[in-house]
């Protein structure tokens, strides 16, 4: 990014290995290897580029690798930045949960992605009634006292308010359909809540005259904010604002007036995907890779400047950009196996071939044939493994399945006599027995290498 620009780049990049790095945590240590880069811009357009440039190349490498991933959209959390994307491993056993178009490319991260609630609030057809609901103050508590299902109950969450310019602070009220969860990245992001966010404690509670657990949005002299599909619940089961009750048909507008608006939940499967193309679909990933647009944060923290084109001083714009190498590999196992062990994809296995010998210890005639075969391979650009030990077929055949070698040749007498080869992919049950040019067609050995 410097190469019309009088600097030393080599002082950047040393000062900011030096000094940067060990604030993003252990690189290298014996669990978690992690490939990590970094660049430095004389202006967004330059990061926009090179950050584009390092998505596509993630792309072109986790495909490469053979694995089922989606780039989502991420929250930049504490790292900072303006933009960030993961790159998640699709498994049952991920840590995060992403969601996914089940008609488009979108993907986010949990956090960040959109939740979209169309529709109109019905009329209001009960009048407010206040209920007792002893020792009830969850939702599930509620529903089950009351014979309402979750989603026709709104629940509302006390949590500290951002310090106005003189450092006060009050409680701020946020409004939740019954059945849906609060987002806390995105709440805390909302310019009137604190961040982190902070759910108000007792003393809070009592000075705003808030009884916990029986909260309501009538009545409130304290702000409101309401995610968007808590507006369209009509005749709602809402806190009573006294102990042990529950008020039921709660109406908007009628019993309280429409509050401001904003992305607070978690989406949910079915919700409209934000890219107006199908539903979401939730799914569980492992993050392999992150890249990042840091912006300035770190480079103004370091007095990381350069002279610009007009020969004043800027400050560098960085970009972040790593992958979890072992976590790659722990990854593409997770997807990628069966009863009987691992089933590497070609291109991370450690073998991508073995070949067995039949009854190796009786037949010349088959271990040369497999050794032949072993060189041919290997001359061919393939990782190969010659099982040559004296145990029976049945041992070697459950090792390399248990190691996961994606393609396994057999080589026999009876073989050799049909002018075939046994070979069995790892991801089939059935063997095929192919002349050596087909064979070698179905490992992709072109034809120049065949002679």
């Amino acid at each position: 990014s410097y190469k019309q620009l009088p600097v030393n780049f080599y002082q950047i990049q040393t000062k900011f290995r030096d000094e940067i790095r060990p604030r993003f945590g252990v690189m290298r240590s014996r669990e978690f290897i992690m490939k990590d880069a970094y660049s430095f811009h004389a202006s967004r357009d330059s990061l926009a580029a090179t950050y584009q440039t390092m998505y596509d190349t993630y792309t072109a490498i986790f495909t490469r690798l053979g694995l089922d991933f989606r780039a989502v959209e991420a929250d930049t959390g504490a790292i900072g930045g303006f933009a960030s994307h993961e790159f998640q491993v699709l498994a049952d056993s991920g840590e995060d949960a992403i969601a996914i178009s089940d008609q488009s490319d979108y993907a986010a991260n949990i956090e960040m992605a959109q939740a979209v609630s169309p529709g109109q609030r019905p009329s209001a057809t009960q009048p407010l009634a206040l209920t007792a609901t002893p020792g009830c103050h969850s939702i599930s508590d509620v529903s089950a006292l009351l014979g309402v299902p979750a989603q026709q109950t709104l629940k509302v969450l006390a949590v500290q308010g951002a310090a106005d310019e003189a450092g006060r602070s009050g409680v701020v009220l946020l409004v939740l359909r019954g059945d849906h969860e609060l987002n806390t990245v995105k709440a805390e992001k909302h310019p009137l809540i604190a961040s982190p966010l902070t759910f108000a404690d007792t003393a809070s509670l009592e000075q705003a005259r808030l009884v916990a657990g029986f909260i309501g949005p009538q009545g409130q002299t304290v702000p409101v904010i309401a995610d968007a599909a808590a507006l369209l619940v009509a005749d709602a089961v809402v806190g009573g604002n006294q102990p042990d009750q529950h008020a039921t048909g709660f109406n908007w507008e009628r019993d309280a007036p429409l509050p401001p608006v904003a992305d607070l939940r978690n989406v949910v499967a079915g919700d409209p995907s934000p890219d107006g193309q199908g539903n979401l679909v939730i799914r569980r990933g492992i993050e392999v890779g992150h890249i990042f647009q840091l912006g300035e944060k770190y480079a103004k923290a370091l007095g990381c400047t350069v002279l610009g084109e007009d020969g004043k001083p800027l400050t560098v714009i960085m970009g972040c950009y790593g992958i979890g190498v072992t976590r790659v590999v722990a990854a593409a196992i997770e997807q990628n196996h069966d009863e009987r062990g691992i089933i590497w994809p070609d291109a991370i296995a450690p073998f991508q071939v073995v070949i067995v010998p039949m009854n190796a210890a009786k037949s010349p005639r088959s271990v040369a044939a497999a050794e032949s075969l072993y060189l041919q391979l290997q001359q061919a650009g393939l990782d190969v493994l010659l099982d040559d030990r004296t145990e029976r077929p049945g041992v070697k055949f459950n090792d390399a399945e248990l190691i996961g070698i994606p393609h396994r040749i057999v080589v026999s007498e009876r073989g050799l006599d049909a002018g075939t080869y046994e070979y069995q992919p790892r991801r089939s049950r059935e063997a095929e027995h192919l002349p050596l040019a087909g064979l070698l067609a179905r490992l992709g050995v072109a034809a120049d290498s065949q002679a």
